[in-house]
């Protein structure tokens, strides 16, 4: 490959003081899991920003209400199982969609979001500006005040 016809693409890396972050508020109510969940994830990573970079966190935090009302489509509230091992033998849970989102229902929408960040160091920082409600209140109402 000859890279001096500027085929090779390279980032520019932006210096953590210089990162803005910005707050979205998405409604989740009667939106669909997965298309409301890529919508989030991609803001999380700041892949909606020009400085955008794979190798740097420069998203910014998103607040989700109404995460009790998501929908599915199909058959996923019954057949769709989520599964967590204790670590003891023998010990593999498995819960149904439709559980969980009777339980904790913003649990539904957290592991939808963390399956879809990238699985690198920069997926902790990224999930923990990841704020979500069941219902349509919520503590960040000064962010939003414009």
């Amino acid at each position: 490959m000859d890279y001096s016809q500027g085929k090779l693409k390279t980032r520019q890396v932006i210096a953590p003081h210089a990162i803005k972050r910005n707050w979205h508020l998405v409604d989740a109510g009667g939106q669909i899991l997965g298309r409301t969940a890529v919508t989030v994830a991609r803001h999380l990573q700041g892949r909606n920003k020009t400085t955008w970079s794979p190798m740097q966190d420069t998203g910014d935090h998103v607040v989700v209400i109404n995460c009790a009302d998501i929908r599915v489509t199909g058959q996923k509230l019954t057949q769709k199982t989520y599964y967590h091992h204790t670590r003891y033998p023998g010990h593999l849970r498995s819960t149904t969609l439709q559980k969980l989102l009777d339980d904790k229902p913003t649990e539904v929408m957290r592991k939808a979001v963390y399956g879809m960040l990238p699985r690198t160091r920069l997926r902790k920082p990224m999930i923990q500006r990841l704020h979500l409600f069941a219902g349509g209140t919520h503590p960040f109402d000064k962010h939003f005040s414009s």
